[in-house]
């Protein structure tokens, strides 16, 4: 059995590490875990009680985080001439089509998102067994298959996080860095909680907020109990 680090063991102290917290107590413990020499991202994991193998219980989409992510979000777009400009303007890394995509097939892949113009996808198609197993897919339902490239770069950059449920039906979504303290760090997490909650199928019978979990990139995860969130999201 693995043996966790000397800071890995002080991070917990002697915390009941099963015991389920409040929202706001989960994060606050998180963050004061954090002691890596670098400024961690706290992650959030959501188990819900949906059955991914059926479509409308597929849980997918996107959020604006209102205080983004704290890092440097890299972003390429797929567009014809005429919208390169706009797409650079708004912050793009490099916009292109054809020649775009050969460069990525190449092996090129020094970017985190990637949006694409309707009538491109055809060209993003054909790079689709690259962008795809590595989630860097435009996609129409994370708003990110547009011809608005400007409002989709300019979310991105800003910190857009997207978010889909696994074939476990489990969400995992970053939400910060510990450096924004825990009040950004909540703002965030309400946000993205809310967004979840208003995305319940009709079809999902019994508890949909099944488990909530939050960790830093070094640290221990923190059990929120998850019938405090309503109360959470009602603040």
């Amino acid at each position: 059995m693995p043996k966790h680090g000397k800071n890995y063991r002080n991070a917990i102290g002697d915390r009941d590490v099963v015991a389920r917290v409040d929202v706001a107590a989960g994060v606050a413990t998180a963050v004061a875990g954090a002691y890596a020499k670098f400024d961690e991202t706290v992650d959030v994991a959501i188990n819900l009680g949906v059955d991914p193998k059926y479509s409308d219980q597929m849980i997918r989409g996107a959020v604006s985080l209102p205080n983004g992510l704290g890092k440097d979000v890299r972003v390429v777009v797929f567009c014809k001439p005429e919208k390169e400009a706009e797409a650079m303007e708004a912050g793009a890394d490099i916009a292109g089509s054809d020649e775009l995509a050969a460069k990525i097939q190449g092996g090129w892949l020094d970017f985190d998102k990637a949006v694409a113009t309707p009538d491109m996808m055809a060209v993003v198609g054909k790079i689709g067994r690259v962008l795809g197993p590595r989630g860097l897919m435009p996609n129409a339902k994370t708003g990110t298959v547009t011809m608005d490239v400007a409002k989709a770069v300019t979310e991105l950059k800003a910190g857009k996080v997207d978010f889909k449920v696994d074939k476990a039906g489990i969400v995992h979504a970053p939400i910060g860095k510990v450096s924004f303290g825990a009040e950004k760090l909540c703002e965030n997490l309400r946000t993205l909680l809310s967004t979840i909650v208003s995305m319940k199928p009709s079809s999902a019978k019994g508890t949909y907020m099944q488990a909530v979990g939050i960790s830093t990139t070094m640290g221990p995860g923190i059990k929120i109990d998850p019938v405090t969130v309503k109360k959470f999201l009602d603040v």
